[in-house]
């Protein structure tokens, strides 16, 4: 059984990895935890403090080490390798594989091969615009009040995972629009798992992406 540690920024991404990812790995003979940032216990920290952690769960033999960290969110403050750099890149998947390699680059070479970086773009709750229909099953219809902004998402969006990165348009104040009393870890939870850890990786690609290294490391 091969073991994985999954750095996760919140609640919603430990939750979706215990209750969504955990299962589909198990099957691939992966067992997963997916530990909060220590320091926040729930929120984005310095990399200094980030590569810390990371490099003390690398010191166990034999374990992987991921993260689960939204873009959304990320700043210069945070002092991430390469930052500056990356942010000069256009294409928003070219940047994020560029900070990634950056993260893995800074880790010590004797066991950054067991370091697998993920910055999910924007953030969580995009994989959650997935099938409109799930919404239309999953919220009370006296909560779903933004079915006008909701069916302007879906169709202005076919890969989620673009669904971009202000305060304005960011998935999660999306959400908060689209549903009365939005609450993001519950919301989390049940919408990825109605919809399938199958359906949103084929139509997230960096999702995907990064649960392939998960599962063939």
């Amino acid at each position: 059984m091969k073991r994985v540690i999954i750095i996760c920024e919140g609640e919603t991404e430990r939750e979706f990895c215990k209750n969504v990812l955990a299962p589909h790995l198990i099957h691939h003979k992966i067992f997963i935890q997916a530990p909060l940032i220590k320091r926040s216990m729930g929120g984005i920290v310095k990399w200094s403090v980030l590569k810390k952690e990371i490099e003390t769960h690398l010191l166990e033999p034999n374990v992987i080490v991921s993260t689960f960290i939204d873009y959304y969110g990320l700043y210069q403050k945070f002092n991430f390798p390469k930052w500056t750099e990356g942010e000069r890149i256009a294409d928003k998947n070219s940047r994020m594989d560029f900070l990634e390699n950056a993260m893995k680059e800074d880790i010590p070479d004797a066991i950054r091969h067991r370091f697998i970086p993920y910055l999910q773009l924007h953030e969580f709750e995009g994989l959650l615009f997935n099938d409109i229909q799930i919404f239309y099953d999953q919220v009370p219809t006296v909560e779903l009040v933004g079915i006008a902004e909701l069916k302007r998402t879906f169709a202005d969006y076919d890969n989620p995972e673009m669904i971009n990165n202000n305060r304005e348009t960011s998935p999660s104040h999306r959400l908060k629009r689209i549903i009365k009393g939005y609450n993001k870890p519950l919301y989390g939870h049940y919408f990825a798992e109605a919809i399938g850890i199958e359906q949103i990786r084929a139509k997230s690609p960096r999702f995907n992406q990064w649960v392939e290294k998960l599962s063939t490391h």
